[in-house]
């Protein structure tokens, strides 16, 4: 069970570490969108979202960590679900920031383009949006990576979780038919102190009738043979 527990812990562990790359990549988008208000609409609801998937996992972590047997792992994994508490608000004051300013730059971009226009402009943005986008492609890719990699632990560590399930099954199987030759075996050592006890008794009871029975033959032989005494 201990080692089911480990294993549960470190899933935990590495789901959380995956939220946290995932936001930061969000927040990251956010800081270089350029508009229009839809998409950081969109994005703000990604962000959101995995603050809220991130925020239920901690609190797994937590009550796995209440539930350890030993003081000393019970405060470490405390330790680490403060470490990664402190992080989301990290992650959240730094949405918010970013939230912010990429707000006030479509703000002034969409002011621009009033002011400005003209086709040279346009292309500029439409440049700069390029680039932003293949920036934007890069990192997303490099996060699908790193997610793809989480997943293949997770998975392997669900069919070890799997492994120590049948091995516990297993374990308590042999100790479940333990326990019936325990009690075959008690059961018979009961049985042979019973028949030796009536052996005993036996063995005393024709004693005493062979003891009787020469008796009555002295005492009928003297009688007989000796009546005058």
């Amino acid at each position: 069970m201990a080692a089911s527990q480990d294993v549960h812990v470190r899933i935990c562990s590495q789901e959380i570490i995956k939220y946290d790359l995932e936001i930061k990549a969000l927040i990251q988008d956010i800081r270089e969108c350029t508009g229009p208000h839809s998409e950081l609409t969109e994005l703000n609801s990604n962000v959101k979202d995995k603050i809220n998937q991130l925020r239920l996992r901690i609190q797994d972590l937590e009550q796995m960590a209440k539930e350890q047997d030993k003081e000393s792992d019970k405060l470490a994994l405390l330790n680490e679900m403060e470490r990664h508490r402190k992080q989301m608000l990290s992650n959240q004051t730094a949405w918010r920031k970013a939230n912010l300013s990429c707000k006030l730059a479509i703000d002034n971009s969409e002011k621009d383009d009033l002011l400005q226009g003209g086709d040279s402009s346009a292309r500029q943005r439409k440049t700069t949006k390029q680039s932003l986008a293949q920036t934007s492609s890069a990192i997303t890719e490099s996060l699908m990576s790193i997610s793809r990699m989480m997943s293949q632990q997770v998975h392997q560590s669900e069919e070890t979780v799997a492994t120590l399930a049948t091995s516990s099954r297993t374990v308590l199987e042999a100790n479940e038919e333990f326990k019936a030759m325990t009690g075959t075996i008690q059961l018979g050592r009961k049985l042979i102190t019973k028949y030796n006890r009536r052996e005993f008794t036996d063995k005393l009871l024709i004693f005493l009738a062979l003891a009787l029975f020469l008796a009555t033959v002295v005492y009928i032989l003297k009688k007989r043979l000796f009546p005058f005494l």
